[in-house]
């Protein structure tokens, strides 16, 4: 049976794969007073008089949610709220095992920027954190910036959980290949929300809306050139959108034109978030020396591994389980919302990011061709990113 029919089978089976279960037991009268009626007027009341009171008597304080509007799931793209409920359950799912991080899916009917900022806000009461999934570019990005005002975190997964392992996985693979990373001349496929994220990360950039700036002691490549549908971004180039705009300006510094064929010639690596097969055996074969090839689509990737060694590559890595180095936003976004709830944190910063994407490459002391990044099952992962970002003044 193939993993498609197999996961078809166990949804059916269990109606999906999340439970609601209490943590105390209700036996008696006794009980029923103390959790109810009367008694649970008490915390009402102390509530009431102190709304952060809410973090520490109810489940507030170590549960997120996990919200969608189903327009941007996985390879998927836009299927809609209820196709993308199985995507958020798993997620939830994935806060639990590999976090011990209580969650909640909320997929919604809602497709302009502007109402699914008002749902947020309005379910915001009853969350520690929000972690935004598979909501489509550019989209996403007003999104997530409209509600850093929330008082608790928002964070996009699909954006900074994506930029966070890659950051960490780079890093490593320019051990590998000998080249120090603040010398890395990276080609970037794609500029939706994955895209853009991992550029303004390599880049070390601070970004809001149309503006980017460079954020003095963070770790750098040497330059980006981020590719889209219809060639290379650089500044004044038309057709880009403000975010595409603001990435513009602070890489691609020869402002080079034309397709990922004319300039991924003479790069370092590069990095696929984009679409299956994009990426060709000749432009791997006229990258530069030891050439690094991350192709992360799913579940085909932008070049299969054997082929990218084949054309030279000599580090891949891919987003399957089923090839080595393994490129998964679970790498960080358990441990990311562990600190969430055990910090009370209100906002996850740019430092918060980059300390967790070095203690990820960490993680891996003495990288090779076949290992620049932990295990999905590494011991102790969450707690260990947890703490990196808690470290953080």
């Amino acid at each position: 049976m193939d993993i498609y029919q197999k996961s078809l089978e166990l949804h059916k089976k269990h109606q999906g794969k999340l439970a609601t279960t209490g943590l105390v037991q209700i036996e008696n009268k006794d009980d029923l007073a103390a959790w109810y009626t009367p008694g649970v007027a008490e915390p009402s009341r102390a509530i009431a008089k102190d709304p952060l009171l809410s973090f520490d008597l109810t489940l507030r304080g170590r549960t997120i949610a996990v919200i969608s509007d189903g327009s941007a799931v996985l390879g998927l793209g836009n299927i809609g709220p209820e196709a993308g409920l199985p995507v958020m359950e798993g997620k939830s799912l994935l806060l639990k095992e590999f976090g011990d991080v209580d969650s909640f899916p909320l997929v919604i009917n809602a497709t302009d920027p502007s109402e699914i900022v008002q749902f947020v806000r309005h379910v915001a009461p009853t969350f520690a954190g929000i972690l935004l999934e598979d909501i489509e570019a550019p989209k996403c990005f007003a999104v997530e910036e409209q509600l850093q005002n929330l008082g608790i975190p928002v964070f996009h997964d699909d954006q900074h959980g994506t930029a966070i392992v890659v950051s960490a996985a780079l890093r490593n693979a320019a051990q590998v290949v000998g080249k120090p990373f603040e010398s890395l001349n990276v080609v970037i496929v794609g500029a939706g929300a994955a895209g853009l994220a991992v550029a303004r990360m390599l880049l070390g950039l601070n970004c809001s809306e149309d503006r980017c700036d460079r954020l003095p002691g963070s770790r750098a490549v040497g330059d980006v050139i981020v590719v889209d549908s219809k060639g290379a971004l650089y500044s004044g180039r038309d057709d880009q959108n403000i975010y595409k705009q603001a990435v513009a300006g602070l890489s691609n510094k020869r402002r080079k034109s034309g397709s990922l064929l004319d300039v991924i010639q003479g790069a370092d690596a590069v990095i696929g978030v984009s679409r299956p097969n994009s990426i060709t055996k000749e432009m791997i074969q006229s990258m530069a020396e030891k050439p690094i090839v991350f192709a992360m689509a799913n579940p085909i990737p932008e070049i299969l591994p054997d082929e990218a060694l084949l054309a030279g590559a000599f580090v891949v890595a891919t987003g399957r389980s089923d090839f080595p180095n393994q490129i998964n936003n679970v790498l960080a976004f358990p441990g990311i919302f562990r600190a969430v709830v055990k910090g009370r944190l209100q906002t996850i910063t740019h430092e918060m990011k980059e300390a967790a994407a070095q203690t990820l490459a960490e993680l891996v002391p003495n990288p090779t061709q076949e290992s620049i990044i932990p295990d999905l099952f590494y011991p102790r992962l969450a707690e260990k990113i947890s703490e990196a970002i808690l470290s953080v003044d």
